[in-house]
Formats: C-alpha cells, structure tokens, sequence
C-alpha cells in the first residue's frame, strides 16, 4: 500500500490491516554515465512496492537524498549530513508511531558506511524513545547479498559494485527508460583508510564493475529474490518480542 496514493481514509483504513510501514532511504548520486541519480531511490522504492503486493505493509514516499562520501566529487552526486539525515530518520519515525505504526522499517537503496551508521543511530534512539515501536535498518546490499547466496547463478561480475552489472539489471528491469545505454567496466583505486580530497582522480567514470553483463530479466530474477529477503524480515519484525 503506497502511502503516497492515498486519501485520509484510506490510510486510516490501511492501519486495521497493518501497522508496519517502510520507509525507503535513497540519493542523489552519480551512477555512471548510463544511470539515473535516483538509482539508489528507485531500487529501494521498487523492492518495497513490489514486496507491498505480497504482504499487508505501508510504503511511506522515499527520502531521496543521502549521505554520498565516494562520489561526492562527481557531477550530480548531491550529499546532506549526517546530522540532517539522523534527525529526518527520527522525526518520520516518531511521526508514523504518532499515526499509528509499531513496526518501521528504514529501507536505504543507498549503502555507504557513514550513510547506514546515521539510520542505525537513528533507529536506536527511537527505540529509547518510544515503548512500543520496533525497528529494523536494512540495505539493499544486505538483500543482494542475501539474495545471492541463495542465488549463486545471478551475478556474473566478482566484486561487482555501484552501477555495475547488478544495479545496471536491475534499472533495465523496472525502470528502462531511465537507463542510456551502458558504460565501459571499471574499477576505482580509491587508497585504503586514506582519506583523498580530490576523489575523482581514484574512479573517474563512476562505476564500479561491469555494466555490460547485465540483462533485464537478470534484473527482475534479482528484484524477486531481494523482495523474499525483504519479507523475511518483515514476519520476523512483526514476530518480534525484545
């Protein structure tokens, strides 16, 4: 249930059926040059909505920025705090407990380190905060990787990354419009634990993989097995008891 097409009481009528909602983290965020910015949104987006149609959950519209370290020197990539993202991951989950949801799940499409970190901080304050809301903070890699360990046959790059052959599939499945083409295969030589001030001259192109092996019926194999990761999580959320 997207809560994004509802009326009032429509919503009012959806919290008898569930109260566990979504919501879907994203970003403004260079993805090659053959992938939308909104790559990370609409891929957290599309997963939530798909596993929607499965289960009784609400879809909260998507926060379509986030925390972007790596890519922050490409065009495009559009970075809000660490402070700014903790308190927006706080204030809607307070706001859906105040409507009503006991179960809130942050969704993020987007997966850098410091990006995760704020939601989980987030979450953990609103579990201080509030008696009876439980929460759960999950990223797309977490689903891929999940996905592929059942699913071994569904990746053909080794090390495969951002807009690479994974996230290439996955937008020629849902969202092909979007998607111009492909791009040459790449790997960034970014320095361990050194900090690099001018990024770009690390990974020029923005991608990190292969995006010339992905195929769309790859993606929609790949966007059906993140969906049973998803909803795993959602009966063991719902099933919780701390």
């Amino acid at each position: 249930m997207l809560i994004s097409r509802m009326k009032m009481p429509e919503f009012e009528a959806a919290l008898t059926k569930t109260t566990t909602v979504i919501i879907p983290f994203g970003s403004v965020e260079e993805h090659g040059p053959h992938l939308p910015l909104s790559t990370d949104t609409f891929h957290a987006q599309e997963v939530a909505g798909r596993a929607a149609t499965q289960h009784p959950l609400l879809v909260a519209p998507p926060v379509h920025y986030g925390i972007c370290r790596s890519t922050s020197d490409h065009p495009g990539t559009i970075s809000i705090t660490g402070n700014t993202l903790r308190a927006l991951a706080l204030d809607l989950g307070q706001e859906f407990y105040r409507q009503g949801c006991r179960q809130v799940i942050f969704l993020t499409g987007h997966a850098g380190g410091t990006h995760v970190s704020a939601l989980i901080e987030a979450g953990e304050q609103l579990l201080r905060l509030l008696p009876e809301i439980k929460v759960a903070v999950v990223n797309i890699v977490d689903l891929l990787r999940e996905t592929f360990r059942q699913h071994p046959d569904l990746i053909n790059t080794p090390g495969d990354s951002h807009a690479g052959e994974v996230e290439t599939a996955l937008m020629l499945a849902a969202y092909p419009d979007t998607v111009a083409g492909t791009a040459p295969e790449e790997w960034p030589t970014l320095p361990r634990f050194i900090l690099a001030r001018h990024k770009r001259k690390f990974w020029p192109g923005g991608v990190w993989g292969n995006p010339g092996a992905a195929t769309a019926a790859q993606g929609e194999k790949i966007l059906a097995g993140e969906v049973k990761v998803l909803l795993d999580l959602v009966n063991a959320l719902e099933r919780f008891e701390d």
